[in-house]
């Protein structure tokens, strides 16, 4: 990031004391984690603790300059503003309260997405407010159109490595206009290599542009929310905000004015927001170094009513000897990065990648970057992206991730966890910042499986010819003895053990239309292994018959099916006279 020569609070509005006591009551009512000392610095106490993100990641905005205005100390009032078209400077009131509409309503947008999206994140949209206060102003007091694009592009100072971190072209000059170096871009500041994969469509036209303060908020929100941080949490909001911008002045500044916004604000109109008056390159004094200047003697004054005496006429000097021409100042030579250094990346001894749908991977990515002379390099970025037709992630929902490498010149990525489509697929590890080879790893995802199958009761199955079996068969899949969910299954209805094909006759399932089917496939268990079948009917076809359910994986459980006749009816009485009532009967013997 830029040097700071020097930083004022309110260019020729306030002295010293007041700045320093400013930033001291903006320190114990605003950020009480955030400490600060008289010079509107950091001190040693805050300045500890946080190893990860690290300085040499450059972050979402590649450390470039901000603006270092802080918020008023005042509680803010909502009052509209009259004025059409930014002010800059003038950002001293209660009406720095007052967000743009299109840029507040994507902050807000972009909030509640990634509340449903990520709920474990915590993003306050107030953040996004914070950050996007800092990095443009609110995109220059909000000069955007209708969709949120601004009015003209956002462009931070080429990151040449003069004064700025040095990051060469990584997008062919296609959203920064730059094809030998890299500058920040968009309200919201990306540097195109992290947009690269942060990018995010947020108000749906088809694309990600970073000039768009939808499509910018939401990518900003998904970069805080990365990693599985919980921004609830007092470290890992310090990470997120320090990954953005890895600066201890960032942190506090971003802090004070997320405080802010949450004691209110309000909705002004596009293009009515006020410019922060200062940013941390402004200096005091120039950049480039002056020559001293000797200043001239004082004439001396006359005395009171003397005479003054006449000049001696000057000697005609000679001519002198032409001075030599100074030689040019040498533009300076960036010094080169870490980055400069690496020749080629490499496998660090990853092992094979392979795991079951929805489980996490059990052996993680592991690159190195080395010079031509085969050494390690620290401290450089590595990107981690999913390739190919999959749902897998990394962990905290994201297909990218930035890892930088450690003093073996080691970059370990993210756990990648299985999503629930199988089959191959790829991550790609890419140094940011240098066109070099990228190392691909092939990973695998199997279907869940289940190696054990039971039935939940011990009932006997019996029906009668014609009728319907009067329980439902249910099973339980397990896997290694832990509940085996989402397995899929087959259920068949056999003529004996031995079959190997579905039985013509005997118990059936019914289909949607009510016709027999003695087949059932797509059948899975629930999350608790758990897979209850469709009630079974029988024909006329008497016997025992059996009841296979298999999964993959290979657990297979066998149910065995019994039909019977139906008992046999009561006679009906007969129509033929009872002998009581026969002729032979009923007649008297003769006296």
């Amino acid at each position: 990031m830029a040097a700071h020569i020097g930083r004022r609070l309110r260019k020729g509005a306030v002295t010293t004391a007041v700045a320093a006591a400013a930033v001291a009551a903006l320190s114990a009512s605003q950020a009480p984690e955030v400490v600060a000392d008289g010079q509107e610095r950091q001190s040693a106490a805050d300045a500890q603790g946080t190893p990860d993100p690290t300085a040499a990641d450059p972050g979402a905005t590649g450390n470039s300059p901000y603006y270092t205005d802080l918020p008023p100390l005042n509680s803010p009032t909502p009052v509209p503003s009259t004025t059409v078209g930014p002010t800059p400077g003038t950002g001293t009131g209660t009406s720095q309260a007052g967000i743009p509409a299109t840029v507040l309503d994507a902050y807000q947008r972009a909030a509640s997405e990634l509340a449903a999206s990520k709920p474990g994140c915590n993003l306050p949209w107030q953040l996004l407010a914070a950050i996007g206060q800092v990095e443009s102003g609110q995109a220059r007091g909000g000069r955007v159109t209708a969709d949120g694009t601004t009015v003209s592009p956002i462009l931070g100072p080429v990151l040449n490595g003069v004064g700025f971190a040095h990051i060469k072209d990584t997008d062919h000059g296609a959203y920064d206009g730059d094809a030998t170096y890299d500058r920040a871009i968009g309200p919201l500041q990306f540097i195109p290599s992290t947009w690269a994969w942060a990018g995010r469509d947020g108000n749906a036209d088809g694309k990600a542009d970073p000039n768009n303060v939808y499509d910018a908020a939401l990518a900003a929100g998904h970069y805080l929310c990365r990693n599985g941080w919980d921004l609830s949490v007092e470290a890992d909001l310090k990470k997120a905000i320090l990954s953005y911008n890895y600066s201890q002045d960032y942190l506090h500044t971003v802090r004070s004015w997320m405080e802010f916004y949450r004691r209110g604000t309000h909705e002004i109109p596009d293009g009515s927001g006020s410019l922060p008056g200062n940013r941390s390159d402004d200096h005091e004094t120039p950049m480039s170094p002056s020559v001293p200047v000797t200043p001239s003697p004082a004439p001396r004054p006359s005395k009171p009513g003397g005479t003054t005496k006449p000049s001696t006429p000057a000697t005609p000097s000679k001519p002198g000897t032409p001075s030599t021409p100074s030689k040019p100042t040498p533009t300076p030579t960036p010094t080169p990065t870490p980055t400069d250094t690496v020749a080629h990346l490499e496998d660090a001894g990853t092992a094979t990648l392979s795991a079951r749908a929805g489980d996490t991977f059990t052996d993680r990515i592991s690159t190195r970057a080395e010079t031509s002379a085969g050494k390690p390099v620290a401290k450089v970025r590595i990107r981690f992206t999913i390739v190919g037709d999959t749902d897998a992630t990394f962990a905290g929902g994201e297909s990218h991730a930035t890892v930088v490498t450690d003093a073996k010149g080691v970059a370990l990525a993210p756990a990648l966890r299985a999503g629930e489509k199988t089959g191959d697929f790829t991550v790609r590890a890419l140094l940011v910042g240098r066109a070099v080879t990228a190392v691909d790893y092939t990973a695998t995802v199997t279907a869940r499986a289940a190696d054990a199958l039971t039935r939940t009761g011990d009932a006997a199955l019996t029906c009668t010819a014609g009728g319907a079996f009067a329980d439902r068969v249910e099973v339980k899949a397990t896997y290694k003895g832990a509940p085996a969910g989402k397995v899929a299954a087959t259920a068949t209805l056999l003529a004996s053990a031995d079959a190997t094909a579905a039985a013509d006759k005997g118990p059936y399932f019914k289909d949607a239309s009510g016709k027999p089917v003695r087949t059932l496939t797509g059948l899975e268990t629930d999350a608790k292994g758990l897979l209850k079948l469709p009630e079974l009917f029988a024909d006329d076809t008497t016997g025992t018959f059996v009841l296979r359910v298999t999964t993959t994986g290979g657990a297979t459980l066998t149910v065995e099916l019994t039909v019977t006749a139906p008992a046999s009816s009561t006679p009906t009485p007969s129509d033929s006279p009872s002998p009581a009532q026969s002729p032979a009967a009923s007649e008297s013997p003769s006296a």
